[in-house]
């Protein structure tokens, strides 16, 4: 069996793009030559990996088994490359979307000037784990609980939960929202990395909800719709802004969590899997206690 690592490129880029069009634009290849080199990926397993229709196009179980080795084996092929050229130390922070908000360039500066010997390199992964749990970070910056088992976390802030609409929208006028209001309108969720859930409405009084499968469609999904009869709403943690759009406060959002793996045979310690990430915490925690 043959594989080339530009096969497992285009498998993750159709996964993350969503279409063999916008992966063969990221590749920078044609869309012929994405589907041919998909298809040989496929040949070489032995298992069919998306299933395509006039729609969409979704990852098929294996296909989904596959896409974490894939981003592993990537990221590993990568450190070998950058490992041989730099000759020094260096620790990849994994975020879905606005890493630590507007503390991230000074958190990055801070870093610098206290271990000149550690390279900090930023890594954008759309997944629930911003790319901890595929092996492309050390460690990430995350909006959700991550598995005990297998990480180990700090909390470095708290932050609020903004509403995104169009500017135009009748909405853009007031200073904040309730959920209760929210209720009322058609929401925009992002599935892979959203936090926003049914769950913060009672039952019985949810929106209606509308579920994408990327941070950038999300970003962009509420100002497409101009019909007034349905409205596309976001509700979003702070620091990841939309263009042309406007933001109002919908109450408190979930904590800003920064993970890392855990050492193999940990056994229930502290002891962390990359040399530099007990460093990392440490400093995250001395973050404001508000990240916006």
């Amino acid at each position: 069996m043959g594989m080339e690592l530009r096969q497992l490129r285009c498998l993750v880029a159709i996964a993350e793009a969503g279409s063999f069009t916008d992966a063969a634009i990221d590749l920078g290849i044609s869309q012929a030559a994405a589907s041919r080199t998909l298809a040989s990926l496929e040949a070489a397993l032995g298992v069919r990996l998306v299933r395509r229709t006039t729609r969409e196009v979704a990852l098929t179980a294996a296909g989904t088994r596959v896409l974490a080795h894939a981003r592993r084996a990537l990221a590993a092929a990568e450190d070998v490359v950058r490992e041989a050229a730099a000759g020094h130390t260096r620790l990849r922070i994994g975020y879905a979307w606005s890493a630590m908000g507007r503390h991230t360039t000074p958190f990055q500066r801070r870093w610098a000037a206290e271990h000149p010997g550690i390279e900090l390199q930023l890594i954008r992964t759309n997944s629930a784990t911003a790319g901890l749990a595929e092996g492309a970070c050390d460690v990430a910056v995350v909006r959700i609980e991550p598995d005990q088992r297998r990480f180990r976390d700090a909390i470095v802030g708290l932050e609020r939960r903004y509403c995104a609409m169009a500017a135009d929208d009748p909405w853009a006028a007031r200073r904040s929202l309730r959920l209760a209001e929210i209720s009322e309108r058609v929401l925009v969720i992002d599935r892979r990395t959203g936090t926003t859930t049914p769950d913060l409405w009672p039952p019985g009084e949810r929106p209606a909800i509308e579920y994408t499968g990327d941070i950038d469609d999300w970003l962009h999904r509420p100002l497409h719709r101009t019909d007034p009869r349905i409205h596309r709403d976001a509700v979003s943690p702070a620091g990841h802004r939309l263009p042309a759009a406007a933001r109002r406060p919908a109450g408190p959002g979930p904590p800003g969590v920064v993970a890392g793996r855990r050492a193999p045979g940990h056994r229930g310690g502290r002891r962390a899997a990359h040399q530099p990430v007990p460093r990392l915490l440490s400093q995250a925690r001395q973050q404001p206690a508000r990240l916006r």
